[in-house]
């Protein structure tokens, strides 16, 4: 059992009111909250270390240097690649998709055929469409079942010499649904077309090992997992990272300039022009470190209790309708309240210091296939406690009663 009296002291802001309540923060899909250590990681970086890394000689450089390729090397062993050079700082897990839809996107024809699930978020599907736009690719899309869990008979039966690439949601952030991750690798690998694996919901709730998953390309975000805003990786095979082009150009990601000709770093600096975000990777690895010292597996049963909690006491309300009931989900729950507008319900909740997603989570073809505009969305992370969720059921009940549903 987690000691969450210990963890919450962690994270200043759940002491915080919102009008005058407690905070009661369901909001973790969105973004998790930070303890001290990674806020303070990161005023270290500013204020001990803060020099440009990879080209100064001076002392302060080269530590800055170091403490970033050590963060490499934390990610590399947090997801279990192989080497550090699998390892891609970018943005966040939009651009990684951008990177790999560019310089991916860069080997292929028009007509060659790229598999996306409906549940995508947006961030996995406009970055194909743009490549479509620009290529001439097509994209075809998996449906899944109205419990919100893949047709995976209808992947193996889209499969055929032109799909050159499936990019899947390890975890749908608008249906909590964890997808059958090994099983669809396995069927895509059997035809050798690789998987590109969209986990920014299921790293800071899964364990999770390139190894034993055999992706192709992995990615996710450091403030999905307790980090700084503004970061995440690409993880790559080395020898697909090698075929790709450049995704940007500048400094960085050369061994050589001429007006003639430029010859491009090796991996993974290849990918990485300018000056890179030094101070939220050493911020990002000591979020891990956290999280390893907690234990994911311990973090991924508090969050399966508090999700089987939350949809015990949910169900005993009228009115409630639940948006993804697939067999195996993650600490997620999207409902609606009878005819309630999704947006209401925030509304309500805010007012009583109780923080959940409204709208249609940048998924919209997954509202489409219930027909809804949006839902509520609570979404758990490793400080949440029983005792909020009683308060968030409270004020559901409440909203019920204001709107007699």
């Amino acid at each position: 059992m987690l000691d969450l009296q210990k963890i919450r002291a962690d994270f200043p802001i759940l002491s915080e009111t919102v009008y005058g309540k407690p905070l009661v923060y369901f909001d973790n899909a969105a973004t998790t909250q930070k303890p001290r250590c990674v806020v303070q990681k990161m005023e270290e970086g500013y204020y001990k270390r803060n020099a440009n890394i990879h080209r100064g000689v001076h002392f302060l450089s080269q530590e800055a240097t170091e403490a970033h390729e050590q963060a490499r090397e934390t990610i590399r062993a947090f997801i279990g690649a192989k080497s550090s050079n699998e390892i891609v700082f970018t943005r966040g897990t939009t651009e990684a998709i951008n990177l790999v839809a560019s310089s991916f996107g860069d080997l292929l024809q028009a007509g060659d055929e790229i598999l996306l699930t409906a549940m995508e978020h947006h961030s996995n599907i406009v970055p194909w469409q743009l490549l479509r736009t620009r290529k001439g690719i097509e994209i075809k899309v998996i449906p899944f079942t109205n419990r919100g869990e893949l047709l995976l008979d209808e992947l193996a039966k889209s499969i055929n010499p032109k799909t050159k690439l499936i990019a899947c949601t390890h975890i749908s952030n608008a249906l909590g649904t964890i997808n059958p991750i090994n099983e669809i690798i396995k069927i895509a690998h059997a035809a050798n077309i690789p998987v590109l694996v969209d986990g920014a919901q299921s790293v800071p709730h899964l364990k999770i090992d390139m190894q034993a998953l055999d992706a192709d390309f992995f990615v996710f975000s450091a403030h999905k997992i307790y980090g700084p805003t503004g970061i995440g990786v690409l993880y790559g095979k080395e020898k697909w990272l090698d075929k790709m082009p450049p995704y940007q150009g500048g400094g960085e990601m050369i061994a050589k300039v001429s007006f003639e000709n430029t010859t491009f770093a090796a991996l993974p600096f290849k990918f990485e022009a300018g000056t890179p975000d030094f101070i939220g990777s050493t911020a990002f690895a000591e979020a891990l470190r956290y999280i390893s010292a907690i234990g994911i597996e311990n973090i991924a049963a508090h969050e399966n209790k508090l999700l089987l909690y939350a949809t015990e006491k949910l169900r005993k309300l009228e009115n409630i309708r639940f948006i993804g009931e697939a067999e195996h989900k993650s600490g997620l729950i999207s409902f609606l309240v009878g005819s309630i507008h999704p947006y209401d319900v925030g509304s309500i909740l805010d007012k009583l210091g109780i923080a959940v997603r409204t709208g249609h989570h940048c998924a919209q073809p997954v509202m489409e296939v219930f027909s809804i505009e949006g839902t509520v969305r609570a979404s758990f992370g490793l400080y949440n406690t029983t005792q909020e969720i009683d308060v968030f059921i409270d004020g559901v009940e409440r909203v019920k009663k204001m709107f007699k549903q």
